[in-house]
């Protein structure tokens, strides 16, 4: 796929199914992933993959956290915390490792691993995976942080969902740059 198309017709597709992504399809996620600009080279991400019996595990954490957070939440509530994860066959936990103190400020190490998340997407797409970009109430939960051993010093950029496209892949809508860019001066 050129790049520009992939650029061009990214969508996210919360509708997947098995199978994830393959070792080598992957591999291609990751490396698309580490070459997110970096200033100062500081490489502050990590990643963490969740597919099978650990996905139900992260469920479980999710229920945990809303039951700390809401200890009278609803069934209702609580039946949609341990079913995100099974959303898609594998997630990956886009996590920013920040370097308190830095010249180069915490933002800009946030908006790396963001972009790092973003080449993810984009690599997925290129490879005609299908990929959502999540995040919510558990990807800012300390409890949630902690249970998938995050350090003091780190976020949770987003939840990544991946997998095979179940049905049609959408179509991206169509946006004009000019109702998003002026000359300044």
């Amino acid at each position: 796929m050129e790049a520009l198309d992939a650029l061009l017709n990214r969508v996210s597709l919360g509708r997947l199914q098995e199978p994830a992504p393959d070792a080598a399809q992957r591999e291609l996620l990751f490396r698309a992933a580490l070459r997110a600009p970096d200033h100062g080279y500081l490489r502050p991400w990590r990643f963490l993959t969740i597919e099978g019996d650990a996905r139900a595990k992260l469920g479980e954490l999710f229920v945990s956290a809303l039951q700390a957070k809401d200890p009278q939440a609803s069934e209702a509530a609580i039946a949609k915390a341990r079913a995100m994860p099974l959303r898609a066959p594998l997630m990956v936990v886009v996590i920013a490792t920040l370097q308190a103190g830095h010249k180069v400020p915490e933002v800009e190490q946030m908006l790396s691993a963001g972009c790092a998340a973003h080449g993810i997407l984009l690599a997925a797409h290129a490879q005609g995976l299908g990929a959502m970009w999540r995040t919510g109430d558990m990807a800012y939960d300390r409890n949630v942080a902690a249970g998938l051993g995050l350090g003091e010093q780190e976020r949770i950029v987003g939840f990544l969902y991946l997998g095979s496209v179940e049905g049609e892949r959408r179509a991206a809508p169509e946006l004009a740059p000019a109702d998003f860019v002026k000359a300044w001066g």
